[in-house]
């Protein structure tokens, strides 16, 4: 599974993972910086993050997430709590470090040697993992590579995807009361004159001016602290506002020019069918090449979501009931996405039931088509949404409100679910 955020986000893919139960390692990384923005001529330049990450899982279980730098000023942070500063630069490297993560290698060697205990390895774990999935779950732009492999070993706990996004994402949305005063917990804060020569008492944030350097980051002062980066940020940022304290500017992300080509108008329209049965499949492939469209068959959904988005189709025809991902839950992905939030997505069913259609409409199905069918069922539905003889074929969004007023007009006298 490969694409780009702006295709679909980190949450999405962390799900994917999860219903999956998938065991392997995911990468992200960022487009590089551009430029700085802002006035840095007055402050010195707050030291960048790597760019790029891994996480590692373990039957859609998180294990471990950091940065892809190598280095280990971020483990050096976080045992700086326990004064165990010294006994990591006296550590021979461990073997593990060579196969795995070198942070994560470093700290399973200061478990074994007994520098820390298995409770403090699970609080800093737990640090690194919620600062990475801040990171990521707070970018937009990028490119995400997952390959499955072998557990990360040896583990010592895995944490839950779905309480901690859960988690993550209202701290995000919290985040956002600081703008435009704070922006991120890569900025590095740096005391005024003016507060200097003010006496300590006055300033409630006393416990860590001596870290307020403009060279430590926000980040970094919750680590020593043992804080969230939140609770950090909150506590200083009525003095960022009276400008008692003042934050170096960071570099902004910036994506790539768009050199895609475009695509013609006059070419064939793709076609995607997720089904894992084979006769409907063949039956798909046959009816739609013998009338001239460009079609492909997926029989695993969770493989399907990661070629569509290399195949970008024009219209998809996905399965309910599959094994590992319902079409309901593939269809309501897709829609996330703003690649595929206009793409006609219509439902195979062997059920031609009010219920099934209205759970396909609230997923975000544009239509639906009941198995068995034939050849010009198929073909009707198709020409109706990508037809080769309908350049000027009306909007997804047009063709979609049409449909479920068709079907509510249907079921309105006979369904006894809406006496």
């Amino acid at each position: 599974m490969q694409g780009q955020l702006a295709e679909i986000d980190i949450r999405s893919i962390l799900q994917l993972i999860k219903l999956g139960q998938r065991t392997g390692e995911l990468y992200v990384e960022a487009y590089i910086p551009a430029s700085l923005t802002g006035n840095t001529s007055s402050l010195p330049q707050c030291h960048l993050p790597s760019q790029s990450w891994l996480v590692f899982f373990f039957n859609g279980q998180i294990i471990y997430a950091g940065t892809t730098d190598g280095q280990l000023n971020r483990l050096s942070d976080y045992i700086h709590r326990y004064e165990l500063d010294e006994a990591l630069h006296n550590l021979d490297v461990p073997a593990i470090a060579t196969f795995n993560s070198p942070e994560y290698g470093y700290l399973w060697a200061l478990l074994e040697n007994h520098s820390l205990t298995p409770q403090q390895g699970r609080t800093i774990l737990n640090g690194m993992v919620h600062e990475t999935l801040f990171d990521l779950l707070s970018l937009h732009q990028g490119t995400f590579v997952f390959k499955l492999a072998a557990g990360l070993s040896p583990q010592l706990t895995t944490f839950d995807i779905d309480s901690l996004v859960a988690a993550l994402t209202t701290q995000i949305q919290a985040w956002k009361q600081f703008y435009p005063h704070i922006q991120s917990p890569h900025q590095c804060p740096i005391v005024t004159e003016k507060s200097q020569s003010n006496s300590r008492e006055d300033v409630k944030t006393a416990r860590i001016l001596q870290w307020m350097d403009g060279e430590t980051s926000i980040q970094q002062i919750s680590r020593y602290l043992n804080r969230s980066v939140f609770t950090v940020a909150k506590g200083i940022y009525p003095y960022v506002r009276q400008g008692l304290i003042h934050l170096s500017d960071i570099n902004h992300l910036q994506p790539p020019d768009d050199t895609s080509e475009e695509w013609h108008a006059t070419r064939v329209p793709r076609i995607v069918c997720i089904d894992d049965g084979l006769t409907i499949r063949q039956t798909v492939e046959q009816i739609l090449d013998e009338h001239g469209y460009e079609v492909t068959s997926i029989s695993n959904p969770l493989r399907a979501l990661s070629l569509l988005f290399q195949l970008r189709p024009d219209l998809i025809l996905c399965d309910i009931v599959m094994p590992e991902l319902e079409g309901y839950q593939v269809c309501a992905m897709l829609r996330q996405s703003t690649v595929f939030r206009q793409t006609p997505i219509v439902m195979l069913t062997g059920k031609d039931g009010f219920i099934d259609r209205v759970k396909a409409r609230m997923a975000g199905a544009t239509d639906y088509l009941t198995k068995p069918f034939g050849a010009q069922e198929l073909l009707t539905l198709v020409e109706k949404y990508v037809g080769l003889g309908n350049p000027a074929r009306p909007k997804p969004d047009r063709l979609l409100a049409e449909a479920i007023k068709d079907d509510l007009e249907l079921e309105t006298t006979s369904s006894p679910f809406l006496d």
